[in-house]
């Protein structure tokens, strides 16, 4: 059983990048399995060996360099999209965890620099390749990092909210004759259609 308080102490020392390097989903389930002994305080790349030291210590357990499995320290980088290449998929808008790219369904998109945690999920997402990382020329700051812990947790609203809406509408395709269902049917795809379009 967890220490009480240890995973907020954990998760306060983690970069807040939602990479998932470490082979958690974010860094909050990062830090529930080191409070809960189930993953050693080494695999955090962003944080570098510095971070591994300093979760170690809140642990109490001796440090260790960081595991080269879960990545390597490299300098702060973000994403940018090369526009000519862009189809438009909205595959890479779906994989950020900060919200950080913006665009529409079939329209370019492009990465918000400033809100960018560098955890290159959208280069995996995007099936034409047209993602790459550039060095940043700065370092990912503890500023930046409870910025992009804010984003995130809004995203995560944001999602809870839409799901809760798209259930809504669909719940309404139960009732009616046929053809009141197929256009409640279409009226629900073409709001969920425009919903998807918006802007976060």
């Amino acid at each position: 059983m967890a220490v009480p308080g240890l995973e907020e102490r954990l998760d306060a020392l983690l970069p807040q990048t939602f990479c998932r390097q470490c082979g958690f989903d974010g860094c909050r389930a990062y830090a529930r399995a080191m409070a809960e002994g189930r993953a050693l305080p080494n695999r955090c790349a962003p944080g570098g060996d510095a971070g591994a030291a300093a979760l170690a210590q809140v642990l109490g357990v001796p440090g260790l360099p960081l595991d080269p499995e879960y990545g390597r320290e490299m300098p702060f980088a973000v994403a940018r999209i090369r526009p000519a290449e862009c189809i438009g998929c909205a595959r890479c808008r779906k994989a950020c965890p900060v919200d950080a790219v913006t665009g529409g369904p079939k329209r370019l998109h492009a990465v918000i620099e400033a809100a960018c945690s560098g955890c290159a999920l959208c280069v995996d997402a995007c099936p034409v390749g047209a993602i790459e990382m550039k060095e940043a020329g700065r370092e990912w700051t503890r500023d930046d990092a409870i910025r992009s812990h804010s984003r995130h947790e809004a995203r995560a609203r944001r999602i809870e909210r839409e799901r809760r809406e798209e259930e809504a509408l669909y719940e309404t395709l139960g009732s009616g004759s046929a053809l009141e269902r197929r256009k409640a049917a279409v009226d629900a795809i073409l709001a969920l259609a425009a919903k998807l379009g918006k802007k976060p």
